[in-house]
C-alpha cells in the first residue's frame, strides 16, 4: 500500500473546503438566469453614490454638471467592474496553478475548481454588466496588465491569497454599501448581490490559506511576503480608476488622475473600502517592512 499524500496525512487543513463545498451547492447564482439584462436602465438612477466617485469634492467636481457627474459615476462602476474581472482572471490562474500541485481528490482542490467557476460566471456577469451599460471595458492601465503576468509567477502562498483579499474585499464593501441602496440601477444592484454573497466563500478560503501559510514560513520568507502583498495591493487599488474614464466628461485623463490621487475623499474612500481587511493582514503578519512604502501608497493605511 502506498503511503498517504502529505495532503491526506493534514485532513484539518481541508475542514474550511469541506464546509464551503457544501454552501457552493446549496447557494449559488447563473447571472444569464439570475439577472433580468433585458430590464430597461431606469433614467432616474445612478450607477455609484456620489460620495464615492473619484472627483467628488475636487475643483473639477464643482465644474461638472449633474449630468457629467452621473455619467462619470457610470464609468468609474464599468472601471472597477473590469478591473475586478481583471484581476479575477489572475485569481483563477493562481487557483488552477495550486490545483496541478495538488492531490485533486482533496476537498481543497475540490473546492479551488468550484472557486474557479464561480469566477468565470463573476467575469461573465461583469463584462456583460459593462456592456449592457454601454461603455468600454477599460480594465487597468496595459502597463499593469503587462506587470499582472507576473502575478502567479512571483507571488504565492499568504501573500497570493492575502492580495486577493484585498482585491475581494475592498471591492466588497463598495458593493455591500450600494446593494440596497434605491437610487443605484436595479442591474448594479442584483450585480452587487450576488457577487457579495457568492464571494462571502472566496473570503473564507482566502483567509484560511493566509493564517495557515503564514504559520509555516521562516522568517526571511514572510519579510519576501510582505513586500509582495503590498507591491500588489497598491497597483490593486490604484488601478480601480481607469484614467480614461475622465475623458467621457471632457477631462484630460491624466489631470483627471492627479486630481484623483490627490482628492482627500478619493483617499478616504480607499482606506474605509480597507478598513475591514488590513486589521487581518496585520494580525497575520502581512503588513510591515520591508513593504510599508507600498501600504502607504495604496492608501489603505489612510497615509498618504
Amino acid at each position: 500500500m502506498s503511503a498517504p499524500t502529505a495532503e491526506k496525512q493534514h485532513p484539518d487543513r481541508h475542514a474550511t473546503a469541506e464546509r464551503l463545498l457544501k454552501s457552493s451547492a446549496k447557494k449559488s447564482y447563473d447571472p444569464s438566469v439570475d439577472i433580468d439584462w433585458d430590464a430597461p436602465l431606469p433614467a432616474d438612477k445612478i450607477w455609484v453614490p456620489e460620495h464615492r466617485v473619484s472627483l467628488y469634492g475636487t475643483e473639477l467636481w464643482e465644474r461638472m454638471t449633474p449630468e457629467q457627474r452621473v455619467e462619470l459615476g457610470k464609468h468609474e462602476a464599468c472601471s472597477v467592474a473590469s478591473v475586478g474581472l481583471w484581476f479575477e482572471v489572475l485569481l483563477m490562474q493562481r487557483l488552477l496553478k495550486d490545483f496541478y500541485a495538488e492531490d485533486p481528490t482533496t476537498p481543497r482542490a475540490q473546492y479551488a475548481l468550484t472557486e474557479v467557476a464561480d469566477e468565470c460566471r463573476h467575469s461573465q456577469m461583469f463584462a456583460r454588466m459593462v456592456h449592457t451599460a454601454g461603455v468600454e471595458p477599460y480594465g487597468p492601465q496595459e502597463k499593469i496588465r503587462q506587470l499582472g503576468k507576473l502575478f502567479s509567477l512571483v507571488s504565492w502562498g499568504p501573500a497570493a491569497y492575502g492580495a486577493i483579499l484585498v482585491a475581494e474585499e475592498v471591492l466588497d464593501r463598495l458593493q455591500r454599501e450600494q446593494a440596497n441602496d434605491e437610487r443605484i440601477q436595479p442591474l448594479m444592484r442584483q450585480v452587487n448581490r450576488i457577487h457579495i454573497m457568492e464571494e462571502a466563500r472566496h473570503v473564507s478560503f482566502a483567509r484560511d490559506e493566509v493564517t495557515r501559510g503564514m504559520a509555516t514560513l521562516s522568517r526571511a520568507e514572510k519579510a519576501y511576503q510582505r513586500f509582495i502583498i503590498a507591491y500588489i495591493s497598491m497597483f490593486v487599488v490604484r488601478s480601480l480608476i481607469n484614467p480614461k474614464v475622465y475623458e467621457a466628461v471632457g477631462i484630460d485623463p491624466a489631470v483627471g488622475r492627479r486630481a484623483a490621487l490627490g482628492n482627500p475623499n478619493h483617499r478616504e474612500m480607499i482606506r474605509w473600502a480597507g478598513e475591514k481587511i488590513m486589521p487581518f493582514l496585520d494580525e497575520a503578519g502581512l503588513v510591515g517592512r520591508p513593504g510599508m512604502t507600498w501600504w502607504r501608497r495604496s492608501f489603505l493605511l489612510g497615509e498618504s
